[in-house]
């Protein structure tokens, strides 16, 4: 019995510890970032946000990337996206988002030699839909200790309040548990 108990507290803990990350980050201002847009026109994040939530996916390398992919689609659907209603099942609730979305492929250090390659590489393989919320990130600043970056091979989400706060944050594949919490945060406000 003690050993099914064990268990049980050891699975709930590695349970929570993948569902709940901590940051150094929340209750934080969002730092002072300077990105280029698909047009190469500069968007300063977090200062362009202010006044409405925004949430920030932030990629490394290629690895990170690919995880950072699994986020478009559901996250672009959920406060992009249009609901054909037509498709809609009756009982669906169809909440109207007003909230900034950004996916953030960053260039720093070494991946700086190799950015305008890249960057083209992202725009010619990414649906002009998504244009608008794609911006690079190419400079010498890594932000890994104001936003508490632990792994270069994974992708990391911000949730920002209306002041340019962070208020959230997550990491990693997408799951349906990260988008709950996220809608959570937002819609309290």
């Amino acid at each position: 019995m003690k050993k099914i108990i064990l268990s049980l507290l050891i699975v709930t803990t590695v349970a929570v510890s993948f569902t709940t990350i901590k940051s150094g980050a929340i209750g934080k201002p969002f730092p002072d970032m300077v990105c280029e847009n698909y047009n190469d026109k500069e968007v300063h994040l977090p200062a362009d946000t202010k006044g409405k939530y925004t949430l920030l996916g932030m990629a490394f390398s290629t690895a990170a990337e690919n995880d950072l992919k699994t986020w478009i689609d559901p996250i672009y659907n959920k406060f992009i996206g249009k609901v054909d209603a037509s498709k809609a099942d009756v009982f669906d609730v169809h909440v109207d988002y007003d909230v900034n979305l950004y996916f953030v492929p960053m260039f720093t250090g070494f991946n700086q030699l190799a950015s305008k390659q890249s960057k083209d590489k992202i725009k010619a393989k990414t649906d002009k839909e998504l244009y608008p919320y794609l911006l690079f990130y190419d400079g010498g600043k890594t932000y890994k200790d104001e936003l508490d970056f632990q792994k270069r091979d994974t992708p990391y989400f911000f949730v920002l309040d209306k002041t340019g706060k962070v208020v959230y944050t997550t990491s990693g594949k997408y799951d349906d548990k990260k988008l709950e919490k996220i809608l959570d945060i937002i819609e309290e406000n």
